[in-house]
């Protein structure tokens, strides 16, 4: 989550609001306007379109360029083992041990041809050459993307006995050319890049992060049997902290396996099967568990394909045309009876498709979907066929999968029927508004605001405080459900589930459209206790599993009340946190003022405008998710059924809690 002051700091940064930009320029267009930027000077000039960003993700994605170097030397025979290792200085060496990158001259550039890979984009052996079959990247501008965002870089590689060195520096040169520095271990071979990053263009951190760097390797592990990953990170301050090693000869299966841990399996064995069909291999595992979502994580060349694509829909085709086979087979369902559908097919599964494609295509530059179509059908025969031989070979194993999806069809119905019950006809239709919500007047959704406000005494105060041309007060009475432990209709049942709901306008699961959206900002506005954070935890359940796209867009907010009001003669500031209190006691002085708040409901209503909804003073905390899969997993430890995982996550966790109980 990111905080977000005074309004996404729009004027801080100096932004001009109501006013359109005069692009127009007074200048003659002429021959030496155009620039032609050499070698690396492009990427250096635009980093965002080789790495989308110069963020924390950015950051971190040069070494996932390094390190799929490595993974696609493993892919290809010749490499067991890739390292990682971090040191207190936030310099990365990874390391391999594959056939090592060339040393000889490369015809075409006339410098050596490491020099050529680290400096020329759209250079390198992943071209149809014969040195790879199947490769995460495609366009050759991984390593030298790296070395122009690097403030350094060095290559170390051995060969027959040898090893060759080079350093790059100054946004990418050579310092000198390659050359051979000594001897190696005759049976060393490989390559090891050590870089740093520059921190002129990455502004916002140059400091890795030991759980990205950890967890993304352990899935590298997972998606690549038998391949060893080590990391190891010389800042981490416990020992056990300091060195991994990833290694998983079940591939697909343990990581079914890891991401079911903290659920319980309705059968015991995990589906597995593996195949390839015109040089495209596919692998998949699934097994179900008894919670009510499905978890479907798709992999192209090792690239974590978020939005699905070609290989997903073949994996959901298979899946639903061998269960409705098997159940009209055994007669669970009747002749006359409707099909499953795939959705009651998929519910509380876990499954994970990759796919080894010599030349994927994806929609759009950041490689989120898979759009080769012969994927489709490749992938719906091979896992189809191994799906139905499990399902004939396990009967008690299949009679309760075939018990989980007829109930999740019965559900399904349940839940049509209550869902309808939370649809408007059109967005102008306010006599279908829920009577609690105070809407504001506006219907420009870009300006508009919703808070959700714990209790009536609080939203009363929401409401007089409040500015009613964009602001809108919705308030709930006590805790909402737990979506996470209930099934849909459950929730759809839920008086202040189907409120906000109907508020928001936007349809909810798979029928969200945010173009529909009410308001542009939905902010939770909770007391600052333990309650409070419980109400907060339940509402993000809720956007999480039915609105996501709400938070994925930045919809969803967090408002920050403050706890204490400090006045000095005519001096009054708040403090928003304990810390915040000791420096403001440092700051003042003695013969100070203090008022604790002790919940939303005891301020006034100027007091509730002045310090969490004005604009000019407010502190918002923007909700994103930066990491899916760690998020669903968060859920489902906090929020679901299983007391023990959650137990254990309070008490890793505690020593970062700061709870006013």
């Amino acid at each position: 989550m990111s905080e977000i002051k005074k309004d996404d700091v729009l004027e801080e940064s100096g932004a001009v609001l109501g006013e359109q930009l005069d692009t127009t320029v007074d200048h003659e267009y002429k021959d030496e306007d155009i620039q032609v930027l050499d070698g690396l000077e492009a990427v250096r000039k635009r980093p965002g379109m080789y790495i989308a960003s110069t963020s924390s993700k950015g950051l971190h994605h040069l070494v996932w360029e390094i390190v799929d170097n490595g993974i696609d030397e493993a892919m290809a025979g010749y490499a067991t083992t890739v390292s990682v290792s971090v040191d207190n200085d936030n310099i990365v060496t990874v390391e391999d041990d594959g056939r090592g990158m060339p040393v000889g001259v490369n015809a075409k550039t006339g410098k050596s041809t490491i020099e050529t890979i680290f400096t020329v984009l759209h250079a390198g052996g992943k071209f149809g050459g014969g040195a790879y079959k199947v490769s995460g990247g495609l366009h050759g501008v991984g390593a030298s993307v790296v070395n122009a965002l690097s403030e350094w870089l060095e290559v170390s590689v051995y060969h027959n006995g040898e090893e060759y060195f080079v350093r790059f520096e100054n946004g990418g040169h050579a310092v000198s050319p390659l050359k051979m520095i000594g001897s190696c271990d005759p049976e060393k071979h490989g390559s090891k890049v050590r870089f740093k990053a520059d921190p002129t263009i990455f502004t916002e951190t140059t400091v890795y992060d030991h759980e990205i760097l950890r967890d993304r390797l352990r899935q590298l592990a997972f998606l690549n049997k038998g391949i060893r990953l080590t990391f190891h990170d010389d800042r981490a301050e416990k020992e056990e902290n300091k060195d991994y090693t990833f290694l998983f000869e079940g591939g697909l299966k343990q990581y079914v396996e890891y991401l079911n841990r903290h659920r319980t399996a309705i059968h015991p064995d995990i589906i597995y099967s593996e195949g390839h069909e015109n040089g495209i291999q596919v692998e998949v595992a699934c097994q179900y568990n008894d919670s009510y979502n499905p978890k479907v994580y798709t992999f192209c060349n090792n690239i974590n394909t978020v939005e699905g694509g070609t290989h997903e829909e073949g994996f959901r085709l298979a899946l639903s045309r061998i269960i409705n086979r098997y159940a009209k087979n055994n007669n669970i369902l009747k002749n006359k009876d409707e099909n499953l559908t795939a959705d009651d097919c998929k519910e509380g599964i876990t499954a994970v498709i990759s796919v080894k494609h010599s030349d994927p295509q994806y929609e759009g530059q950041t490689k989120t979907k898979l759009g080769n179509t012969e994927v489709r059908k490749i992938v719906s025969d091979i896992f189809g066929t191994q799906l139905e031989r499990f399902l004939m070979e396990n009967p008690d194993q299949a009679k309760q999968i075939m018990d989980k999806v007829v109930l999740a069809s019965q559900a399904r119905l349940a839940a049509k029927k209550a869902r309808e019950t939370t649809r408007r006809k059109s967005n102008l239709e306010i006599s279908s508004l829920p009577g609690k919500l105070s809407d504001c007047s506006s219907k420009d959704a870009s300006i508009c605001e919703i808070y959700i406000v714990e209790g009536d005494s609080a939203g009363g105060s929401a409401k007089q405080g409040r500015d009613s041309h964009y602001q809108a007060i919705l308030p709930l009475r006590g805790k909402i459900l737990n979506v996470e432990k209930a099934r849909q209709h459950k929730a759809f049942e839920n008086a202040e589930i189907r409120s906000m709901i109907t508020a928001f306008g936007c349809g909810v699961m798979d029928e969200v459209d945010t173009s529909k959206l009410r308001y542009n900002k939905i902010v939770i506005m909770t007391d600052a206790d333990v309650d409070g954070a419980h109400i907060r935890i339940l509402l993000l359940t809720f956007f999480y599993r039915f609105l996501r796209p709400i938070i994925e867009q930045g919809h969803v907010y967090i408002a920050q009340p403050p706890l204490y009001k400090v006045q000095k003669g005519n001096t009054i500031r708040d403090a928003y946190t304990e810390p915040q209190m000791v420096r403001l006691r440092a700051e003042l002085g003695d013969r100070l003022s203090i008022q604790r708040y002790k919940g939303l409901g005891e301020m006034d209503a100027e007091q509730l405008w002045e310090t969490t909804m004005d604009p000019k003073n407010r502190t918002l905390i923007r909700v994103n998710i930066d990491d899916a899969e760690k998020a669903d997993q968060y859920f489902s430890i906090m929020m679901g059924e299983e007391v023990e995982p959650r137990k254990q996550f309070i008490i890793d966790n505690a020593d970062f809690a700061n709870l006013d109980i």
